[in-house]
């Protein structure tokens, strides 16, 4: 990729003799925008309130001491460092603060698009400060250090103090690319770019970044996983939710002012037209009956817009090949529905000298999600003696997705229970009576596995259907619906009105079948992986207005296994291999280390031999790891880590030992049922 980059920078004064563009722009001031609300967002505002008022799980009034704390997080959200404004910034709209309330419930946001541009033009200034820094001689030999930890400390008092900070800042990021080997020259014209490129996506800001900002302050102020989903946005949340989209197939990305081809989807218009390549750069777009537009300099969400498109339809695109200067070409494509196979769940079988475990790693509770798994789980079940499902980083997805999953695994009963904003609970039931798989089974959570992920893994603990292994999961035990904000009518009375988002907001909070919710406490594994924890602030119970934990009413349900006897012999074994498994020893001196680091974890050194030399620890550390892995694989050991021969790969410790778990689950499987 670095090669490919030094291409097309190489080709840069070939591509001049296409494009008027130059790379060393200067951008002024007075460039940035005035925002204004578009006229639509008075509808959305109004509509977007209406939802969060009075469907929401929450009951709050909006009111003047509501307006206030959005006006509070609205500036969290534009200045999140406290890197851009000082008190006075603040102060100077302070009378403002009880306006909010009246303005979202009429949908003039006037006040919110001033405090958003007068934001912007700070950012451009520090921005603009930040370059002329790069003058300066470079000099990294005091002991100065860098506080990134800015959220709870009061607002600057002075631009002094700001540019205190941003000296420092600067010389960070100086630092740091030092730490790679990058000479002074090297630096500054990497940094100058990096710094020009922000202020060019300041000066493209539009009304809808302003306005996407403004309502996700009142939302997140209601609580953390209330959302406004802008109309990109909203068409992203529902190809992630279908695993599919559609368009051409290729994933871009911004180098230069270039919409740049990093990959294609197998299978994809892109890949199947045998018209393009990675590295191709393209400089227009054109939909059928329309001349091509110059994307040249153009926002990358921009042109996804215009790549993207209904199944069937044909898209023109201008490319400048990547491996010449030629003449720039212009192909057509048929767009067709993509799918993220690679987000699907995947199914591999371990086998080791004990016996045969199937493993299914589910990223995400997308639609389609059990189809899948059953037929996965058809192939498996005759070849392997246990199954281990892995949710690590598994942070939900539909609701309907999990209980049907969790059914896979049980004859029938309740799943999990809810409780909407009248406080009615409804359980949610498997009810075919048909078991797909009955063997054992284990499932591996992490500290990120949130939402559907602790329904499924709770349900399967309460019901001693199979033991849990690995971290304290997340801790969200509430349920969210998606919206849209445009009504079945609109389309016919308002033909004219481009698309309106959608709002995602906390509807419900569930509860396992024992009546106890997830919410801030998560589920606690049946077997630990670690001895010590992480002391970082991890998990829902961290977040800003999570709504509390309490319990229901137990649900109707029968035990299908007593896996409570077993465990103490199977914790006994796992503590016996984890004592002597050197991954798990890294592990946990890892944790011992970033624990003791925890009070200072966001303070760096500006010193460059410290830095070095703390850098020289790591490496030597990890050394030291790889080697012993190496001798253990009968290679060769190396004297750097850029020596890493290509067929290393880290051992995934946890995975590992929840194979041998699910081996001693299987010994004592027949005593359970």
């Amino acid at each position: 990729m670095k090669k490919k980059l030094l291409q097309i920078i190489a080709g840069i004064v070939g591509l001049c003799l296409f494009c008027n563009i130059s790379f060393a722009k200067d951008y002024t001031i007075e460039q940035l925008p005035q925002l204004t609300q578009d006229p639509i967002h008075k509808i959305v505002s109004r509509r977007v309130t209406n939802y969060f008022t009075q469907s929401h799980y929450h009951h709050f009034i909006l009111d003047e001491d509501f307006s206030e704390r959005i006006f509070d997080r609205y500036f969290k959200q534009l200045d999140f460092s406290k890197a851009l404004l000082t008190a006075a910034d603040v102060a100077r709209f302070e009378p403002q603060k009880t306006v909010f309330a009246r303005e979202l419930k009429t949908g003039n946001l006037t006040t919110a698009f001033n405090i958003y541009n007068f934001v912007l033009k700070k950012r451009f200034l520090r921005y603009q400060y930040a370059l002329s820094l790069l003058e300066k001689p470079m000099d990294f030999s005091d002991d100065q250090t860098i506080d990134f930890d800015r959220e709870k400390m009061p607002w600057p008092v002075s631009e002094q103090e700001l540019d205190a900070y941003w000296q420092k800042r600067v010389k960070f990021d100086e630092l740091s690319l030092a730490l790679t080997g990058k000479n002074e020259k090297e630096i500054r014209e990497i940094l100058q770019k990096r710094y020009r490129q922000v202020l060019k996506i300041l000066i493209q800001n539009n009304s809808e970044d302003a306005f996407q900002v403004f309502m996700n302050a009142f939302a997140r102020e209601i609580d953390p996983h209330t959302s406004y989903l802008a109309p990109r946005k909203k068409r992203d949340f529902d190809s992630d939710m279908s695993l599919s989209f559609e368009g051409i197939g290729a994933t871009l990305n911004m180098e230069e002012d270039y919409a740049t081809i990093v990959s294609f989807v197998t299978g994809g218009p892109a890949e199947k037209s045998k018209q393009l390549a990675i590295g191709d750069r393209i400089i227009g777009v054109g939909q059928k009956g329309k001349p091509i537009e110059d994307v040249i300099g153009w926002r990358l969400d921009d042109i996804v817009d215009l790549i993207r498109g209904p199944k069937g339809s044909k898209v023109r695109l201008e490319i400048l090949s990547a491996n010449s200067n030629a003449k720039p070409k212009t192909i057509e494509l048929k767009r067709d529905t993509i799918h993220f196979e690679d987000k699907e769940v995947k199914s591999s079988i371990i086998e080791t000298s004990r016996g045969k475990v199937g493993v299914l790693e589910i990223p995400s509770f997308y639609l389609g999600l059990t189809e899948k798994t059953t037929h996965l789980l058809a192939e498996l079940k005759d070849k392997v003696d246990s199954v281990v499902i892995d949710l690590r980083s598994n942070g939900g997805g539909s609701l309907g997705e999990v209980i049907t999953l969790t059914g896979l695994f049980i004859q029938s009963g309740p799943v999990v229970q809810v409780r909407d904003n009248l406080q009615h609970i409804t359980q949610y039931q498997d009810r075919d009576n048909v078991v797909y798989y009955n063997g054992p089974l284990v499932v591996l959570v992490d500290r990120y596995s949130a939402s559907a992920s602790e329904i499924f893994s709770a349900a399967l603990q309460d019901y001693g259907r199979a033991v849990i292994v690995g971290e304290t999961t997340f801790g969200k035990g509430t349920v969210q619906t998606l919206r849209n904000i445009a009504y079945p009518i609109d389309e016919r009375i308002h033909p004219d009105w481009p698309a309106l988002g959608g709002v995602q907001y906390t509807i419900q909070k569930f509860y396992r079948i024992n009546g106890g919710s997830t919410q801030l406490k998560g589920v606690s594994p049946d077997i630990a992986m670690t001895n010590s924890e992480l002391a970082y602030e991890t998990g829902e119970r961290f977040m800003d207005n999570a709504l509390p934990w309490d319990s229901v009413p137990v649900a109707s349900y029968h035990k299908i296994g007593n896996i409570s006897d077993i465990l103490p012999e199977m914790k006994l074994k796992h503590e016996q291999r984890i004592k002597v498994n050197p991954e798990f020893n890294y592990i946990e001196e890892d944790i011992q280390r970033l624990n003791q680091q925890k009070a200072h974890q966001y303070i760096f050194s500006l010193n460059q031999a410290k830095r070095e030399q703390e850098q020289h620890e790591n490496d030597q550390r990890e050394l030291l790891r790889v080697n012993a892995r190496l001798n253990k694989m009968s290679l060769p050991p190396i004297a750097s880590i850029d020596e890493l021969p290509k067929e290393y790969k880290i051992p995934d410790a946890f995975l590992d030992e929840s194979v041998e778990i699910a081996l001693d689950l299987t010994e004592h499987y027949k005593e359970l049922k």
